[in-house]
């Protein structure tokens, strides 16, 4: 690691520096659809436009839509910065579907905003690291500790602070967006971080260590899923449903041909082909609603309003809607 030459940042500052440049960064660099739904003159979807996160292996599905569909549906991605984002798009019709966060949704929800998860995404694709000499989670009282707000990853972070008898004040908590966790891991702003790939795997590359697993907890390994708003389905069902049919389809061929998809992932996003194979290492392709991933779902929402993230946990038929993709639980469920 490389030490930044001078004093350490404080976290306020820290903080206040690098959400700014995110959100410049947001302004910048999110892509637009000119369109939305098309429709033929009697009214059947012909293009539906997914929503998606830039740069992230498990994002990477509705790129491969076109090439797996299972009906005449043709498919646009838009690429955006945040989780947020996508639900904000789907809400306003910028996009009608998107592969997006199932802790967003549930946010969502808890403010009346009506996302549903449609199918599973991707599980996975988190971790714990810590810089050199920190050996369990009780060395990182009084040390700056990176997270992502209003993820799946930060419930967890809590979670484990609590098992282990830490209060959130006893740590710096410093909060980052996905891209700026391993640059600040890696000058030493932070010394720790519980947050999505790919940082975790930059990280561990530079010399960082796991310092527990992000997946004990009472939510698994919940994560990403696929998102439609309740209009589009009430709409659209049998667009909802042709895009479920070929988004399991895609993910059967991810998990079975990684060597085929992987270089043109690279190429899309650009990076180091080796570190998108180990972050997909930590990851767990799906396309289900198994009754196991719903009541993780619920779980996850329980433990946000638990820790304050969201005033009440909303009911999980409020934020699942098992109409489209299969129930059948899968061996690793």
């Amino acid at each position: 690691m490389s030490p930044l030459s001078g004093p350490r940042p404080s976290a306020r500052s820290l903080r206040a520096r690098l959400g700014t440049a995110a959100a410049v960064a947001s302004l910048l660099g999110a892509s637009v659809a000119c369109t939305s739904t098309g429709g033929d003159d009697d009214g059947d979807v012909t293009t539906v436009t997914v929503g998606t996160l830039r740069g992230q292996p498990h994002f990477y599905a509705p790129f491969l839509y076109g090439d797996h569909a299972t009906g005449d549906i043709e498919y646009e991605v838009v690429t955006l910065d945040t989780a947020p984002a996508l639900n904000d798009a789907l809400l306003s019709g910028t996009v009608d579907m998107a592969v997006g966060s199932i802790t967003a949704t549930i946010a969502g929800a808890a403010q009346g905003r009506d996302v549903k998860v449609v199918a599973a995404a991707s599980d996975g694709g988190s971790g714990f690291v810590a810089a050199e000499g920190i050996d369990s989670i009780d060395d990182l009282v009084g040390r700056p500790v990176g997270y992502l707000e209003s993820s799946s990853q930060y419930v967890v972070l809590q979670l484990l602070l609590e098992e282990a008898g830490i209060g959130t004040d006893e740590v710096d908590l410093v909060s980052l967006s996905a891209p700026e966790f391993f640059n600040a891991f890696d000058t030493g702003q932070i010394d720790a971080f519980l947050a999505p790939e790919i940082g975790v795997s930059l990280a561990l590359a530079a010399g960082g260590t796991e310092l527990a697993s992000p997946y004990e907890t009472e939510i698994g390994r919940v994560n990403i899923g696929l998102l439609a708003s309740q209009a589009f389905i009430d709409e659209n069902p049998d667009a909802v449903q042709e895009v479920v049919d070929t988004h399991a389809a895609t993910t059967e061929y991810m998990v079975g041909n990684q060597d085929e998809w992987l270089p043109e992932l690279v190429e899309e996003y650009g990076g180091d082909e080796a570190v998108f194979a180990t972050a997909l290492e930590n990851f767990w392709l799906r396309s289900d609603l198994s009754p196991t991933y719903e009541e993780q779902i619920a779980n996850l929402g329980a433990q946000m309003a638990r820790l304050g993230m969201i005033a009440t946990a909303p009911d999980v038929a409020d934020v699942v809607d098992t109409s489209f993709a299969s129930r059948e639980e899968p061996e690793e469920s």
